[in-house]
């Protein structure tokens, strides 16, 4: 069950918004859009063939409509003093961070710019509906998860029990310890075919390579001393660019020689409340 919201300002000023609350001045009466946003599906037809074929499916960004009842205590606060202090948080066009905490469920953090804020003067029971666009619909746990590891020249894959709702990218980094020309990652989603990503390249002792997979921000970058560069030239045109699914995710980072070590990072991401 839902119990507070938090909002912040990107300069980290907060307004904390518990649920039956009233001691802050604000009631929230409801908050809409925390369910998984709908998806634009493309689908083609042939002649000939019944119905239609699946080409690709997208989702939408999410609309949060927050109700905040206005509630002072008539000594030391208005209406209106409630209303214009929501400004700092809710302005039109202003970028606004929320926190979600619940009772069953892990604590997440979505953002978004406001669209709208509605609160007529004129009303016996004087309520703020503030509409926010989150284009990146996705809840986000604030701590990141990190797997550590090393590759193996053998066949036995390891397994990651992702517990987030939606796919997520993650940012990969091996420590070379000596010379390599080539790794690959094996990814295996459960039921579901063998994955590769494949790396070519001369590396040496000391080298630190990162690969992001996350969605929007991939890149595949080299540290050699004090010196980061691109790598993307190495990463095999065919590769599949390794994003772990809802459930068990087999593992398998193969290079030939001694075992190298490294660590995986990635965030558990959730599609609704």
């Amino acid at each position: 069950m839902l119990n507070k919201v938090e909002a912040r300002t990107d300069q980290g000023v907060m307004l904390s918004l518990p649920l039956d609350d009233i001691s802050g001045g604000y009631l929230v009466q409801g908050i809409d859009g925390l369910d998984p946003v709908p998806a634009n599906i493309v689908s083609t037809s042939f002649a000939r063939l019944d119905g239609e074929q699946y080409q690709s499916a997208r989702r939408e960004k999410r609309n949060l409509i927050l109700k905040l009842g206005l509630e002072p205590d008539y000594t030391t606060q208005t209406v209106r003093e409630l209303r214009n202090n929501l400004y700092r948080w809710f302005m039109p066009r202003q970028n606004s961070n929320f926190t979600f905490y619940t009772d069953d469920f892990p604590t997440v953090n979505i953002s978004g710019r406001v669209e709208t804020f509605d609160c007529p003067l004129f009303v016996k029971e004087p309520v703020a509906t503030i509409s926010v666009l989150c284009f990146d619909p996705d809840f986000y746990e604030p701590i990141q998860v990190e797997v550590a590891g090393s590759t193996t020249e053998g066949t036995f894959m390891g397994t990651i029990d992702y517990e987030g709702t939606v796919d997520t990218g993650i940012v990969f980094t091996l420590n070379v310890d000596r010379a390599l020309t080539t790794f690959t990652i094996y990814h295996q989603p459960a039921g579901e075919q063998v994955r590769t990503l494949v790396v070519v390249g001369n590396f040496i002792a000391g080298d630190v390579i990162e690969i992001s997979t996350v969605p929007g921000n991939k890149y595949a970058n080299l540290t050699r001393g004090t010196v980061i560069s691109s790598i993307l030239y190495t990463v095999s045109p065919y590769s599949d660019w390794t994003r772990f699914q809802p459930g068990l995710n087999d593992l398998r980072v193969y290079a030939e020689g001694a075992a190298i070590p490294y660590t995986i990072q990635y965030t558990n991401k959730h599609g609704g409340l």
